[in-house]
């Protein structure tokens, strides 16, 4: 599938390409390719890797370390990293604290906590989603309450992703229940190494435990750790998902998975033929190529709107529904080809140790539990059913 550009443009995507062969380690590209599972070390050594080369934070201005690309060069960079088996960056702090303290963070706040993330001395996870305050986040009830110069904050989170690995996180909660919800919320910085954090994981279907519940009891936040001002925290909440939204699209990703999916489907023979001259399945395979395509102009679109420091609006729940249902409709594919290869669950089989399928072709061992773990991309930063909401209100005018 190919996007027309221009030959500076080229120029640049073999500039990246260059820069992949030679610094992307083979092993780590190896496991993304494999669908394998990645280590703190893989995602933490590919961060310093791009942080050296001044690669790390394109997305942000160039005063705090981005790179001042064009939106066609972050979408080239998205695209080749994809494709050369490059691992999805952490984005917590990097693509969603990071934009907050930018534009909302005190000067004090940004000279301190920015260097930190591009330097990988802080590992952040996203305190958001609670029980019973998922989609419905504005109903949350985790607490902050002033106590001389810092909060005392009481309650729970939960589907923290890599809360395990996390030292720092930014977190809502309710520091004034006498106004309307979205009016009573806060965004503060909390240490996770302190007394009354505790971090329970929880096993999701692959066996994996990459998400986590947070109790957190009377755990101190002090005041400098607000972010913007008290009670204002859902303005700071919604454009940080705004990044998030448009980043779970993950149009390079998809790339990466229609080419995996083309290469499986010349390979695998059904009734003596390969899997491509199907005609059902050449069907859904053209129709996904045609729709990502659709989509990675879109996100070129939205890209150049925000170029000159604006933030997604409800573009960014078109891309987060369409992003997540190519990607799942990949998986499916992938999962279909495999045939009842993929039926057995192996759980070694997403450890690069674990080298290939006991049976069946090689993307076998890890199709199912791809495809199972990715149905999460629809429900997670706001069920797509909510972002539909979103799209019909704030573009359609319903």
């Amino acid at each position: 599938m190919d996007l027309q550009f221009s030959p500076e443009e080229e120029a640049f995507r073999a500039e990246v390409r260059a820069f992949l062969k030679d610094h992307l380690p083979p092993e780590l590209a190896a496991k993304v390719k494999a669908g394998q599972r990645l280590t703190r070390f893989d995602q933490e050594n590919w961060h310093a890797i791009l942080n050296k080369k001044g690669w790390l934070a394109y997305h942000w201005p160039q005063e705090f370390g981005g790179t001042g690309w064009s939106p066609v060069q972050k979408f080239i960079f998205d695209d080749e990293c994809a494709l050369a088996g490059g691992p999805r960056l952490v984005p917590f702090g990097l693509s969603m604290l990071g934009p907050v303290l930018i534009k909302y963070g005190n000067e004090a706040q940004k000279s301190h906590w920015l260097p930190r993330i591009l330097n990988g001395d802080d590992w952040w996870c996203q305190g958001y989603s609670e029980p019973g305050a998922g989609s419905d986040l504005a109903s949350l009830k985790t607490t902050a309450v002033r106590h001389g110069d810092h909060y005392i904050v009481n309650g729970q989170k939960t589907w923290t992703t890599q809360g395990q690995h996390a030292n720092m996180m930014f977190c809502l909660v309710r520091t004034n229940k006498e106004v309307k919800s979205q009016q009573g919320i806060s965004f503060v910085l909390i240490d996770m190494n302190q007394p009354g954090v505790e971090v329970r994981p929880i096993r999701t279907l692959d066996g994996d435990k990459e998400v986590n519940e947070v109790f957190l009891t009377d755990v101190k936040v002090p005041l400098e750790n607000l972010v913007g001002e008290e009670n204002k925290g859902w303005t700071y909440a919604k454009y940080l998902l705004t990044y998030e939204r448009t980043g779970i699209a993950g149009v390079g990703f998809s790339m990466a998975g229609l080419e995996k999916l083309k290469v499986i489907a010349q390979r695998v023979q059904r009734n003596g033929k390969p899997l491509i001259e199907d005609p059902q399945f050449a069907t859904r395979m053209a129709k996904v190529e045609i729709e990502l395509l659709n989509m990675a102009t879109t996100n070129l679109r939205v890209i150049a709107s925000v170029a000159d420091g604006g933030v997604p609006g409800a573009e960014s729940s078109m891309l987060k529904i369409k992003g997540t249902v190519i990607r799942q409709e990949l998986l499916s594919l992938v999962r279909r080809a495999m045939g009842p290869y993929a039926l057995p669950f192996i759980e070694e089989a997403q450890f690069a140790e674990y080298a290939d399928a006991p049976v069946g072709p090689k993307e076998a061992a890890t199709a199912a539990a791809a495809y199972f773990n990715y149905r999460k991309l629809s429900i997670f930063g706001g069920s797509n059913e909510i972002q539909r909401n979103i799209i019909s209100k704030m573009i359609l005018g319903l």
